[in-house]
């Protein structure tokens, strides 16, 4: 399976922030008492790391809960910042239909996102990559593996993903690294990181 390949190189990899998302809260066990809270603590442990002049790679499931405001909170957010669409975002090929996707698209270009494929192709630390929002197994719910096709194909290759809410980043003997806030203190994860991982796989 071809992807879309990006020669762009990211200085940070984060997902599933869903902000202004009350329900995530309880879902997750975060350590909030409020979605204002919780969006706050994003915005802050976001720009402590990340300089207006980094690159970082958002895998998804960016907000939920009241739409513009959600999406505009981001625009606080430092950096370049890019979109890997997930199952909970409004550019989802997933969960919406072509006209959808193109009605909200200006929204999230407006806060500053730039919209890319649901699965595109990486070089780190000199290692072909995939990052999605999905994992190549796995999801948020018990025995349940949701939206099977709009996961990558796995071809061997190590993965980036989000999705689970794992509060691990990692699982033993997998190539799959999740990038999600709930396995990072709500804080988006270095390129380092990355390919200190990539350097403990065969």
């Amino acid at each position: 399976m071809q992807y879309p390949k990006l020669d762009t190189e990211f200085d940070f990899f984060t997902s599933d922030h869903h902000f202004d998302h009350d329900r995530i809260i309880p879902f997750c066990d975060r350590p909030f008492s409020s979605t204002g809270h919780m969006n706050g603590e994003h915005i802050a442990r976001w720009n402590r790391n990340v300089k207006p002049w980094h690159k970082v790679l958002h895998h998804g499931d960016l907000k939920l809960g009241s739409f513009e405001n959600g999406v505009m909170l981001t625009s606080a957010l430092n950096g370049d910042r890019y979109l890997l669409p997930g199952n909970h975002d409004r550019l989802s090929k997933a969960t919406n239909k072509p006209a959808y996707i193109e009605k909200f698209r200006p929204v999230y270009e407006a806060a500053g996102w730039t919209i890319l494929d649901e699965v595109v192709e990486l070089t780190i630390g000199g290692r072909r990559v995939l990052a999605s929002h999905y994992p190549y197994r796995g999801d948020s719910r018990k025995d349940v593996e949701r939206y099977r096709e709009h996961r990558p194909v796995d071809t061997g290759l190590p993965l980036i993903h989000g999705h689970t809410h794992s509060t691990e980043a990692t699982r033993p003997g997998s190539r799959e690294f999740h990038v999600g806030v709930d396995a990072h203190d709500f804080t988006p994860v270095p390129r380092a990181t990355i390919e200190a991982w990539l350097d403990t796989l065969p």
